[in-house]
């Protein structure tokens, strides 16, 4: 029976009140006819956050399980843990997600997102995963405006003191700017863990009986609806969502890590989960309906950091650093000392029923009693599928004539913009401000297309890379999908890895609206198509709906973490040019697609015409010949043609390595026959990538190639500190860095 005591002073519950929770009339009436009565506060409460986008996926989950999420290397699919689980051979198993951290980061971009890696490291150590790297997709409105420097600076100083607290290197990433995001930034953060086969853990609770404990922090008010701050629209009220956003303490962070570990590898735990979205709330329910059971708990027992707490603000609460454990009876002061030695709390705060029931007590009466499975995603939380049109505005983009635009009169200063555009230039500013030295397990010290840590239990390596270009999903959401997940698998190809898997975060706004719907089930179809045609299965992640605010909404951004497999680290191929007298070979086919380009964006001030053609078998083609190739020992460098296209893939290629910088003399006959000029050094066509290798070596490069049916052809000779195009571009070595370096002048380094 409900404490008729404690709740009398609570708010009214009523159908006014959930529409204020963010739960919609029919959604409310679901509720009184699962009760069978009016719910409590806390139960309103409870309901509202597990029944939140961020939450259940309500409005995302008939289109996610589209997706391929089995087959391959994957051990821990979609759903079915924290984290994805792959296997990588010789008794090991990485767990990878990526998640976002956006509405929080537009009010409190610091806390924000600092508490964005946190979380994210805690799905992986809650596996048994000992984290190893982090990566980062940062999305901002243009850099020439005073709100988009004030979020980059927090973000990225927000990630680095958490991260280089943790102790965790962040190895790689991405950042994009455009006007777009400007009310409304992106920051997905992303890690990368390594566990033995059979140590990993399970988030599940069962056994009747068996202990229910919260270890970690004490939990304050922070956080408290920070599921529902996440699926609504930014807008002015926004600011005052200010304590929606939790406050991270790393050192806090490290503890939980070891004891967590410490604690799996006993054997006295039965389940484990963090306390993220929705805190003791989502923890509960989850862990009990995958284990097909229930829970008593008694919030009286829950270590409070602040005083006069309700059941309602200790169940939503979304305090950092907590985890929540189901433990062996006879176990629980073995566990104990187990946190105790971290100086940690673990305190028993219920236990394990052996019915489908959430039994909240409080001040000596029940304050919420819900049946567990009605809760989650694949329980009785609702699914839908929205309406979809497709979007008046391809029309317009579709119509434009890219020819209609004037050739530039100076190719030399046009390849210096490109190189000096925000989503091009060094973000060298940023990154030092990670230390992705810590653990010492990066592998390459110069540019690559994905950052490679190395395993250290097997000498094997991971290569890794997250990746999306919004402006292609945008033309075309269907190919921008497949694209997105191309690039990232061609990333770490161009390191000498295989790729294995994907995590994804898929960024779109409001989902009742049908236009952006469409946006997202086109998007994932592609995504679904292209990881299929790389046998690269989808192992989980993170939708983000809402990422509008009343202006406009962003552009559709499905951001693809890639997992690449390296079997042999001698194979480890970096981007930067080597030796005087290698000759540069092009792999794949220009055509000088010049639609969504940066070249378009920066040089013409328009994002219109379509995506770039992609051919699935022709890209898995390209994957097979770079392997093969590098695999044989012939290649020095490789690099994926992308943002700048040809000439700045180029460029890039010139300075990646800060020490040993050197030119190249590239010949464009038979390369451009009957094309723009400009289009074919700026344009993105896809499957591309520039290789250098021995002049010895340049026939079996070519054997390779033809082996695969891929096109391969010399475009000159490295050497030099000058850099010469086709008689179009003639630039000093030195040149070329000063623009590509210029934004970490511009920020202040």
């Amino acid at each position: 029976m409900m404490q008729e005591q404690y709740t009398k002073n609570e708010p009214t519950v009523d159908v006014n009140l959930a529409l204020q929770h963010g739960l919609t009339e029919e959604e409310y009436g679901r509720i009184l006819k699962i009760l069978g009565r009016i719910p409590t506060y806390t139960e309103l409460g409870i309901y509202s956050v597990m029944w939140s986008e961020h939450c259940s996926y309500k409005n995302s989950i008939a289109v996610l399980k589209t997706l391929p999420r089995s087959g391959g290397r994957l051990l821990v699919g979609a759903g079915e843990e924290n984290a994805g689980l792959v296997d990588v051979g010789d008794g090991l198993a990485v767990a990878f997600k990526i998640e976002s951290h956006n509405h929080p980061s537009a009010v409190e971009p610091y806390q924000a997102a600092a508490t964005g890696v946190g979380g994210i490291m805690r799905d992986i150590f809650t596996m048994g995963a000992r984290p190893i790297a982090a990566l980062d997709s940062l999305r901002f409105g243009s850099l020439d405006n005073d709100r988009t420097k004030y979020l980059f600076k927090g973000v990225v100083k927000g990630i680095g003191d958490y991260g280089n607290s943790f102790g965790v290197p962040t190895v790689a990433g991405e950042i994009y700017f455009d006007k777009c995001y400007h009310e409304n930034p992106l920051v997905n953060a992303m890690a990368v863990g390594v566990v033995k086969h059979k140590e990993w853990a399970s988030a599940i609770a069962r056994g009747a009986g068996n202990p229910v404990m919260i270890v970690g922090s004490a939990t304050g008010r922070d956080g408290i609806h920070g599921a529902t701050f996440a699926s609504e629209e930014i807008s002015e009220a926004s600011e005052a969502k200010r304590p929606s956003v939790q406050v991270g303490d790393p050192f806090t962070e490290k503890l939980l890590l070891e004891a967590s570990l410490e604690a799996i590898r006993s054997g006295f735990l039965v389940g484990i989960q963090d306390m993220g979205a929705a805190g003791i709330t989502c923890s509960t329910s989850e862990m009990s309906a995958k284990g097909k059971s229930g829970m008593k708990i008694n919030l009286d027992r829950v270590p409070a950091r602040e005083e006069h707490m309700t059941a309602y603000e200790l169940m939503l609460s979304e305090s950092q650093e907590r985890m929540l454990v189901v433990v062996k009876k006879g176990c629980e002061e073995d566990i104990k000392k187990i946190f105790s030695k971290w100086d940690l709390h673990a305190e028993i705060i219920g236990e394990v029923i052996d019915e489908d029931r959430l039994l909240i007590s409080y001040k000596g009466g029940i304050v919420a009693d819900v049946p567990a499975d009605s809760l989650v995603l694949g329980g009785g939380a609702p699914v839908y599928f929205r309406e979809s049109s497709e979007p008046e505005y391809l029309k317009e983009t579709r119509s434009f004539n890219t020819h209609d635009l004037p050739e530039p009169k100076d190719y030399n200063k046009v390849l210096l913009q490109l190189l000096a555009s925000p989503n091009v230039a060094s973000k060298r500013w940023a990154y030092e401000q990670y230390d992705s030295m810590v653990r010492t397990n990066n592998v390459l010290l110069d540019s690559s297309d994905a950052a490679v840590v190395l395993l250290k239990e097997s000498l094997k390596a991971l290569a890794i890379k997250t990746d999306c270009n919004s402006r292609y999903v945008y033309l075309n959401p269907r190919r921008g999908g497949m694209i997105a997940v191309a690039e990232s698998a061609r990333n770490v190809v161009c390191t000498g890895a295989t790729p294995v898997a994907i995590t994804n975060c898929l960024n779109f706004g409001n989902p009742y609206k049908p236009e952006v719907f469409w946006q997202f089930k086109e998007a994932v179809a592609g995504i679904g198509e292209a990881c299929r045609a790389f046998n690269t299965p989808v192992t989980g992640g993170n939708v983000s709906f809402y990422n509008e605010s009343p202006t406009a909404a962003v552009y559709p951004t499905p951001v693809i973490g890639m997992l690449g497999l390296i079997d042999d680290l001698r194979n480890v191929t970096s981007s930067a040019f080597k030796d005087e007298g290698d000759i540069v070979v092009l792999l794949g086919e220009t055509h000088g697609h010049i639609g969504g380009s940066e070249y378009l964006s920066v040089c013409h001030g328009m994002v219109a015409s379509d995506a770039p053609e992609l051919s699935l078998s022709e890209e898995k083609s390209l994957h097979n010949t770079c392997l093969e190739a590098i695999n044989t020992g012939i290649v020095k460098s490789a690099h994926d043609c992308s943002d700048g296209g040809l000439a700045v893939s180029i460029a890039e290629s010139c300075i990646a390595n800060a020490t040993k910088r050197i030119g190249a003399t590239i010949d464009l006959e038979g390369h451009t026959a009957g094309a723009r000029h400009d289009f074919m050094l700026f344009g993105e066509d896809q499957s591309r990538v520039i290789v250098t290798t021995a002049p010895e070596d340049v026939s079996n490069v070519m054997a390779i190639a033809k082996k695969y049916n891929i096109k391969a052809t010399v475009l000159g000779t490295v050497g030099g500190q000058i850099l010469r195009i086709g008689g179009l571009i003639e630039l000093k070595v030195s040149a070329i860095a000063d623009a590509y370096n210029s934004i970490t002048h511009t920020m202040g380094a």
